[in-house]
């Protein structure tokens, strides 16, 4: 599994949101936060994508049908209408469709299942970055860490990953 995740040509962005903070920072004007991730992670998706001069695609997992249906409208709202730091077009330009894929577990996505084994490790990492969490000590998702490290988008300019690969939302 190692070698594979420094093998395999790939970019990552991770965006984790502390969803305590966010609720008591904007109360009810909080955003969904499965959505405001989405949103984040999409500008970050299609930055790179504009910067490449490439178009892309967009999967998520299922998650049952109100929850699908929700995304799904995250997703055209994004693609239609921007977000605050940029304008529909800057997502027309580069995404491939109009509509969100989702598939269900079920289907055995590789893409899907390589993104459910990063998750944890990816966050906690995140987490324990920024002081959030307790150093988990010497756990295996630290050594994925190790290897995942050179694939997150960075600045292309001074290499940076935070804010460009690694994200934190409070």
């Amino acid at each position: 599994m190692l070698h594979f995740l420094d093998s395999q040509d790939y970019l990552l962005v991770t965006v984790v949101i502390d969803k305590k903070s966010h609720i008591e920072r904007y109360g009810a004007a909080a955003y969904h936060p499965y959505h405001y991730c989405l949103a984040v992670l999409l500008e970050r998706y299609c930055g790179f994508l504009n910067h490449f001069h490439a178009q892309g695609d967009v999967m998520a997992e299922s998650r049952g049908r109100r929850e699908d249906q929700q995304l799904r409208a995250a997703y055209h709202r994004v693609y239609e209408n921007g977000t605050y730091f940029h304008e529909a077009e800057f997502f027309q330009r580069v995404l491939t469709s109009k509509e969100i894929k989702l598939k269900p577990k079920s289907a055995n996505s590789a893409g899907l299942q390589l993104a459910d084994l990063l998750a944890y490790p990816c966050k906690q990492e995140i987490l324990a970055a920024e002081r959030k969490i307790e150093d988990p000590g010497d756990v295996f998702g630290k050594e994925v860490g190790r290897r995942i490290e050179a694939k997150y988008n960075r600045h292309y300019l001074d290499g940076r990953v935070w804010g460009y690969g690694k994200v934190l939302l409070e």
